[in-house]
């Protein structure tokens, strides 16, 4: 997918170190970006960063905490003078465990993680656009999860479903600024997010067998989800704000009630 609009232009990434964060920085990058990789993994982030084609720095830090946003963000228009596109994409899976077995602390990780980051995301992602006295483009990461519901990973499901609620309120605000605003819900792709569920049902396990479910019949990849992100933060979707684009090979597009292009047995 070609892009426009992105050359010259400062990126934040969170979540940037790894999975379809890394590959949006490789993206950018590659556009002509000035790249800020920010994960709580700094090494991993140095890495990636210092293997980008362009300038790029690294950031340390955690995305749930108010004064390491405001930091992440101050470090990058230290080093580049601006910031005009932000991908907020940082997250974690949580546990898998059903309501039963829930704890209050198990599903407070993950909102503050997954939800609340992306509000202090977007609200400095606004501060310093005010600053600067200039619109910007945003894309956060919601899932598959924001459209549908599932009895495991309940916490994830119901921060990915708050981060739509975020993401069309800051549209709307965004509008008049000049500020575009839009989430991208992933299906499975193939990343290391899940792979501390590795050998549980529902877990990394079983991905591309879950993944051969849809109408592509296979799992997603970083990149292509990164091709995608960069489409939405470049000029050519200028008309583009307040949108959910699901990249999920289809799964959302299935009635589950029906044949799906296969035999059905039985």
């Amino acid at each position: 997918m070609s892009t426009t609009g992105i050359e010259g232009k400062v990126a934040l990434v969170t979540g940037g170190a790894s999975g379809i964060g890394a590959a949006t920085a490789r993206h950018l990058s590659a556009a002509g970006a000035k790249v800020t990789v920010a994960d709580r993994d700094l090494t991993g982030a140095e890495a990636l960063a210092e293997s980008l084609p362009g300038e790029a720095l690294a950031v340390g830090g955690d995305v749930s905490s108010e004064a390491e946003v405001e930091a992440m963000v101050t470090s990058a228009v230290d080093r580049f003078g601006r910031l005009d596109l932000h991908h907020l994409n940082a997250g974690v899976p949580g546990p898998l465990d059903p309501f039963e077995d829930l704890s209050v602390e198990d599903f407070d990780e993950v909102i503050a993680v997954d939800l609340r980051s992306v509000f202090l995301g977007l609200r400095e992602a606004f501060r310093q656009y005010s600053r600067q006295q200039s619109g910007g483009a945003i894309v956060v990461t919601a899932s598959i999860g924001s459209l549908r519901g599932s009895s495991d990973l309940i916490p994830y499901h119901t921060a990915k479903h708050g981060v739509l609620g975020l993401m069309r309120c800051a549209a709307v605000h965004g509008a008049e600024r000049d500020i575009r605003v839009n989430a991208i819900a992933p299906g499975i792709v193939l990343t290391g997010l899940f792979a501390g569920t590795k050998g549980s049902e529902g877990g990394a396990s079983d991905w591309e067998k879950r993944a051969r479910i849809a109408p592509q019949r296979r799992p997603g990849t970083a990149e292509e989800v990164a091709d995608l992100v960069a489409f939405l933060l470049g000029e050519q979707a200028g008309f583009l704000t307040g949108e959910v684009i699901s990249i999920d090979g289809g799964a959302t597009a299935m009635n589950p009630a029906r044949p799906s292009g296969q035999r059905v047995e039985g």
